[in-house]
């Protein structure tokens, strides 16, 4: 996540930097940081803040979840957490899920799959809408 999505999820979230950084239990000058660009937005904090965007655009809508947009294989479903824990919107969120047909235990590779898919991209697009 590079600082002008950072930003934006902070805007969206309609969040001060203050309570930003109150949020993900991190410093004041951590936040400006990652604003300005000086400094890399960690994984777990991309994560965290993309969460809390999802929570915050996903009520009152209904998406169709991770496993049915990408017709994976009741075999591939039945090894996938998301799948188990119902939670396919969040697959991205998810560790271990089954995502290009093999389990994705690092996370930065992860996201690099998450963000290049359909299911993800309106997270951070929600003008482009959803086709689902």
């Amino acid at each position: 996540m590079d600082n002008k999505k950072f930003t934006y999820v902070r805007k969206k979230l309609n969040k001060t930097q203050k309570e930003m950084s109150e949020i993900l239990a991190t410093s004041l000058k951590a936040v400006h940081s990652y604003e300005q660009g000086w400094r890399s937005v960690p994984a777990y904090v991309e994560r965290q803040v993309l969460l809390l965007l999802s929570m915050k655009q996903r009520t009152n809508k209904r998406h169709k979840p991770c496993w049915a947009i990408k017709r994976c294989p009741p075999e591939l479903k039945k090894r996938c957490p998301a799948w188990e824990f119902q939670a396919g919107h969040l697959c991205w969120f998810i560790n271990g899920t089954i995502c290009e047909g093999t389990v994705q235990r690092d996370l930065i590779e992860k996201m690099k799959i998450c963000r290049n898919c359909e299911l993800f991209q309106p997270l951070l697009n929600p003008e482009e809408g959803h086709s689902r």
